[in-house]
C-alpha cells in the first residue's frame, strides 16, 4: 500500500530550523483553534487537529524528530522515502507477509509505519514445510498492536471509536477491510492496551485469529499536561502579582475555576485544585488539577514604569543572592 509522506514542518507552519520553543508555541496556537475539546465546530476541526497533533508528536520529541529529519533527506528528489534499513512496510523488520493499516486511530499510515509501536502482522516466516504443518495442525493468527489517539475529554467521559483495519496479502494482492467498534472506557490511562479479541491476523487451518491491541495515547492539549490522573496548567503572573498575590481563572473540564495566588508565590509553585483531574482506576475518583505559576517579566517599559522599578530597587531590602 502506498504511504503518503507527511510534511510535519508545513503542518505546524515552522521551518526545519525551528527551536523546541517555536514548535511548542506553533502547536498551542493551532490547537486552540482545532482541538476537539475546545473547538466550536468539532467535526470540521477533528481531522485538522489529528494532523497538528501528529506533527507535534514527532517534532516535539528529539528522537522522533532526528529520525524524521534523516528520513526526510531522502524525500527531496523523487518524492518517495528511502526506508530505514530492515523496514518492511509494517513498522518492523522481516520478510514478506500481510500488510495492514488502520483508520480511526487518530494517526496516519506514515506515522504508524515509521514512528508507531505496531507489531508484525501475520504468522512467522517459514517455508513450505512450515505452511503445510500449520494447515494440518492449525496455528492461531498473530496479534497486532497499534496506537489510538484519545483526547482528555474522552478519557473523562469514555467514548466509542469506529476502527477499520485493512489487510493485503502481497502474494495474491487480495485486500480485505474489517470495520468494528472499540470502546474506550473512562479513565483509560496513557499506555493502557485495549484488547479487541480476534481482530488480529487470521489463523491457519481453522485456528482462531489473533487479537488486536490498541495502546492509548493522549492527544496533546493546548492548556493541560497529564501525568497519570493529574492535570497541570501553567498560569502566567506579572512580578507584582507573584509578590502581592492575586486571583486567577484556570480552565477545567467542568468550567472556569477561580484560584487564589497567595502573596510571595515564586515561579514553579503548584497550587492544587482537588478532584478536577482525570478519572482514576478506582472508579469514580478523580485526580487533581495543579495550577503551576510562571512569572513573566515585562519585555518593554515606559519611562514612568522604568522610574518606578528603579525606585523599588533603591528602597527594597530584598537580595535574591543572599540567604533569607
Amino acid at each position: 500500500m502506498a504511504v503518503e509522506f507527511k510534511d510535519y514542518y508545513t503542518t505546524l507552519g515552522v521551518t526545519r530550523e525551528a527551536t523546541d520553543d517555536e514548535v511548542k508555541k506553533a502547536f498551542r496556537k493551532l490547537a486552540r483553534l482545532y482541538h476537539p475539546d475546545v473547538a466550536k465546530d468539532k467535526k470540521t476541526a477533528e481531522a485538522k487537529f489529528k494532523e497538528i497533533n501528529e506533527a507535534n508528536e514527532v517534532l516535539s520529541d528529539p528522537v522522533k524528530r532526528k529520525k524524521y529529519d534523516e528520513l526526510g533527506a531522502h524525500w527531496q528528489e523523487g518524492g518517495r522515502p528511502e526506508a530505514p534499513p530492515g523496514w518492511d512496510g509494517r513498522g518492523a523488520p522481516g520478510g514478506p507477509g500481510p500488510e495492514f493499516h488502520f483508520t480511526g486511530t487518530g494517526f496516519s499510515d506514515f506515522f504508524e509505519q515509521f514512528f508507531g509501536g505496531g507489531s508484525r502482522f501475520g504468522f512467522e516466516p517459514g517455508g513450505r514445510d512450515f505452511d503445510a504443518d500449520a494447515r494440518v495442525q492449525g496455528r492461531r493468527g498473530a496479534d497486532i498492536e497499534g496506537e489510538i489517539l484519545v483526547t482528555l475529554a474522552e478519557v473523562i467521559h469514555g467514548t466509542i471509536r469506529g476502527i477499520s483495519l485493512q489487510t493485503r496479502d502481497p502474494r495474491t494482492g487480495k485486500a480485505e477491510t474489517h470495520s468494528f467498534q472499540v470502546r474506550i472506557p473512562a479513565g483509560a490511562m496513557e499506555g493502557r492496551r485495549i484488547r479487541v479479541p480476534e481482530k488480529g491476523a487470521p489463523g491457519v487451518g481453522g485456528a482462531p485469529a489473533g487479537d488486536l491491541y490498541l495502546r492509548v495515547r493522549y492527544a496533546a492539549h493546548p492548556d493541560f499536561r497529564a501525568r497519570g490522573a493529574d492535570l497541570y496548567y501553567d498560569v502566567d503572573l506579572a512580578p507584582w502579582e507573584a509578590v502581592l498575590g492575586t486571583t486567577v481563572v484556570a480552565p477545567s473540564f467542568e468550567g472556569p475555576i477561580k484560584v487564589r495566588i497567595p502573596p510571595a508565590t515564586g515561579p514553579g509553585a503548584q497550587l492544587r485544585v482537588r478532584g478536577h483531574g482525570l478519572p482514576t482506576s478506582r472508579g469514580g475518583d478523580r485526580g487533581d488539577l495543579y495550577v503551576v505559576t510562571q512569572v513573566q517579566v515585562p519585555p518593554r517599559l515606559t519611562e514612568k514604569e522604568k522610574a518606578l522599578w528603579e525606585e523599588l530597587s533603591r528602597t527594597s531590602r530584598f537580595n535574591p543572592r543572599e540567604p533569607l
